[in-house]
Formats: structure tokens, C-alpha cells, sequence
């Protein structure tokens, strides 16, 4: 990533709903949001910046990612683009996308990637800097397998391993701190975690989201992300398999934290 990515320095947080998040970058003329769970705060973050919408991309099709999409299209008349294979259950789409697409904002373009798991067809999009993963891979987790196997979200997180260090990762939910305490019930000890832990609780006390972190924050507290971890093996009774039985088991684990 170079410190001039128009992504990483136009990237707008936008809360949604009760927990949800939508991102605003903007490259020249071109603005986008990634997701939209709902218009309202979308559209007050545009006017308060004098932005003017141009993109909507869609991550997968969750209502709590694109039900505000209408009304957005409506106000902006913003071309919305997501993935072919789920363009059945997505908002209508003016573009639709497969895995290894480049989708262009601007100047500036992404890369589209299947990351399925949480539902089959969910995509994320990789662009300079910017890692804007949706459900797939969180801020200290990753999305419950609605629809997905183990298999398919551990070869769908592996997929950001070779990121940068800085790269940001751009996920759709505040949910840090619950994750973060699910993986000190798995490793109590271990300082990242609870380095990690403390500061943002600090930052939720403050009224800042949790996100994005980075990759290198991730690679070092994410459990999912640290299935190959002898410590975590340990800590979920898989010592000696594979670490997709590791990832699994971790995920069995939060499913019922």
C-alpha cells in the first residue's frame, strides 16, 4: 500500500443500524459505499462532506448490507454492482461481478474476491490499501457459516494472508470486543489479546468504531486467522489435525460463546 491510496485516505466509517457498518471512499469525482444497511446515515455522511455517490458495491445479500439500497439509488442514482452468482437474492444490479474482476472508482481499482462462507456468493473487494471483507474475514473474527463449510471461509480467509501489514481491513460489523473476549476464553494469556482488548474498549468508550483494523492486527489476535498455531490447537483440543479441524473447532466454539 502507498500512503497516497486515495481508498485509505478518503475512507469514511459509517455506523448503520444497531451494529452494522458501511465504508465512503472517494477517487476524483467518483465516490462509493461499500454496503448499505440503511440510507439515512449514508446519505447525511455524503452532505456533510459534498460528496456525490457514484458507486454502490455489495459485499453479499444480507438485508442488514443492502436494505437500504433502494432508497439510496432512488436519492443519488448511483450504479450498484455485486456478485453474478448472487444476483438473485441482491438488490437489482447494474454490474454484476465475477471473482478476479476489477471493479474502477475513480482512478482508483479494485479487485473482487470470492470469499464465501458465511453465504455462498459473498465477494469482498481488494483495493489499495483497503480490504473491504463484509462478513467474511472480522475485526477479531470472522461470519458465523451460514451457508458455507469450514472448509470454504478457511480458503476464503487465507486469501488475505499475503496482504500488507497496513493494509486496512474494512468488515461490516462492530463485534471486536465479543470476539476478542471469545479468544481470551481460548488463550487468557496472551498479551496481543489483551493489549488489544484495552484499547478498544477504550475506543468504544469514546465513540469510535473498532474499525478497520489491519492485517497485521489481525494476523497477530484474529483466532481464525491463527488456526495453524500450536497455542490454539492446544486450546480447542485439536493438537495434531489439520487446521481446518483447528478453524472448526474455533468457530463451533463461538458459535456457542
Amino acid at each position: 500500500m502507498t500512503s497516497r491510496s486515495p481508498v485509505v485516505d478518503s475512507l469514511v466509517t459509517v455506523p448503520c443500524l444497531s451494529d452494522n457498518y458501511a465504508y465512503l471512499f472517494r477517487s476524483g469525482d467518483a465516490v462509493a459505499v461499500v454496503d448499505v444497511p440503511e440510507a439515512g446515515p449514508i446519505q447525511r455522511a455524503l452532505a456533510e462532506r459534498g460528496w456525490r455517490l457514484t458507486d454502490i458495491l455489495l459485499t453479499h445479500h444480507h438485508d442488514d448490507h443492502v436494505q437500504g439500497v433502494a432508497e439510496l439509488v432512488e436519492a443519488t442514482g448511483a450504479r450498484v454492482l455485486g456478485a453474478a452468482a448472487d444476483a438473485h437474492r441482491l438488490p437489482p444490479l447494474d454490474e454484476a461481478l465475477a471473482p478476479g474482476d476489477t471493479v474502477r472508482v475513480g482512478e482508483a481499482e479494485g479487485r473482487v474476491i470470492d470469499v464465501s462462507g458465511h453465504t455462498n456468493g459473498h465477494i469482498g473487494f481488494l483495493f489499495d490499501g483497503v480490504a473491504f471483507t463484509g462478513d467474511s474475514l472480522m475485526s477479531a473474527g470472522c461470519g458465523r457459516l451460514f451457508e458455507g463449510t469450514p472448509e470454504q471461509m478457511h480458503e476464503s480467509l487465507a486469501q488475505f494472508a499475503d496482504l500488507p501489514d497496513d493494509t486496512l481491513v474494512a468488515s461490516g460489523h462492530e463485534y471486536t470486543l465479543t470476539n476478542l473476549r471469545f479468544a481470551r476464553s481460548l488463550e487468557p494469556d496472551r498479551a496481543a489479546l489483551i493489549s488489544r482488548e484495552a484499547e478498544v474498549e477504550r475506543r468504544r468508550a469514546e465513540g469510535e468504531p473498532s474499525v478497520p483494523s489491519t492485517m497485521a492486527i489481525e494476523r497477530n489476535t484474529n483466532p481464525f486467522l491463527r488456526a495453524h498455531a500450536p497455542e490454539l490447537k492446544a486450546a480447542t483440543d485439536t493438537t495434531g489435525q489439520s487446521d481446518v479441524a483447528t478453524f472448526a473447532a474455533t468457530r463451533r466454539a463461538r458459535d456457542a460463546f
